[in-house]
């Protein structure tokens, strides 16, 4: 793997208090590079796992944290410590596909104007920094070819989030071309481990087969998720930040898919958490819901190649890490 970038010195982190986001910053904070941390810490999920992550950061030294909406332009400029950043990793979003279906206005502020204020920024920056941006394996619809290649057409979103997500990577192709600006888009697919989301569904299905309580088995059960353990992810977005890029001819602005790169069934998937737990689960199947997908799968040969992105963590382990992390987040929430 080339050598890290020896200039960085400061970065931007937006979602700090998310999942993805707060690993990111620790991550950064270990290399020695302090982190201006942005998040508007909404209430899509429960605010004190937010709020604990960014307790989690608060107490090292070389992390600030400025409370903003990323859809705000003019707050996100009078942050004056932003025009010390050498890079900008955006992962602040709206996330979930089904939620999209209920609160379309949340996307359209927070994915669309909240990317194109992010580009804003680094276009006017005196530094002009690096930007690393989220997005999403959704782009791929509802695609059959296996495995989803960055070179695969991405033209029929099924949902609304894959659409802005959609949206934001032509976005930065155009100020890419238009300005210059170097940029670095991550499909992310199906992140998980301690500290995660409380949508997602091996949080859902840990929640439920603890309280025995049913479990969604959406499709029946036949679906397949490339999951992909956070530590991994982490790897793979600070290569991408950190490393000297690997742009073709033409504006600097590549697509990367990061993921396991191999897919898993959904079954199995619930197998390895009853295993973990002690408990089976009370499955309740139902059809597939509006907005998804039956499989994602990625080829990841190009973040491979250029940044030496190989996932190391099994879904056993990482759902073990997870099981027990939970157990423990559970007990501080005095949740019986």
């Amino acid at each position: 793997m080339n050598t890290q970038r020896t200039n960085i010195k400061c970065a931007v982190v937006t979602g700090a208090a998310g999942f993805i986001g707060s690993y990111v910053a620790h991550a950064l904070l270990d290399r020695n590079i302090r982190v201006i941390g942005i998040d508007n810490v909404n209430d899509y999920y429960i605010p004190i796992l937010k709020q604990k992550r960014l307790e989690r950061l608060g107490a090292r030294e070389g992390f600030a944290f400025h409370k903003a909406d990323i859809a705000d332009y003019e707050a996100l400029k009078n942050i004056e410590a932003i025009a010390e950043a050498d890079i900008i990793i955006h992962l602040a979003a709206q996330a979930g596909v089904r939620y999209s279906l209920e609160n379309p206005f949340a996307y359209a502020a927070s994915n669309l104007v909240g990317h194109l204020a992010i580009l804003e920024l680094v276009r006017h920056a005196k530094n002009t920094p690096r930007l690393i941006y989220a997005s999403s394996s959704s782009v791929y619809g509802s695609s059959t070819k296996a495995p989803f290649s960055e070179n695969d057409e991405v033209t029929h979103p099924v949902s609304l989030y894959a659409a802005t997500k959609r949206s934001d990577e032509l976005l930065s192709e155009s100020y890419a071309n238009l300005y210059n600006l170097e940029q670095i888009g991550l499909r992310f697919f199906t992140v998980y481990g301690p500290w995660g989301r409380p949508d997602m569904a091996y949080w859902t299905f840990t929640e439920n087969i603890l309280s025995g309580k049913p479990i969604r088995v959406f499709n029946h059960g036949d679906m397949m998720r490339d999951f992909t353990y956070i530590d991994d992810i982490v790897e793979g977005v600070i290569a991408t930040a950190l490393l000297p890029a690997s742009f073709t001819p033409g504006p600097p602005h590549k697509i990367y898919n990061i993921g396991n790169n191999k897919p898993e069934r959904l079954m199995h998937f619930i197998e390895i958490l009853e295993r973990e737990i002690g408990r089976k689960a009370i499955m309740q199947m139902e059809p597939m819901q509006p907005g998804d997908v039956p499989a994602t799968y990625a080829d990841i040969s190009a973040i491979s190649k250029d940044y030496g992105f190989t996932p190391k963590t099994s879904l056993e382990t990482g759902l073990r890490n997870f099981v027990a992390w939970y157990r423990d987040f559970r007990k501080t929430l005095s949740v019986k």
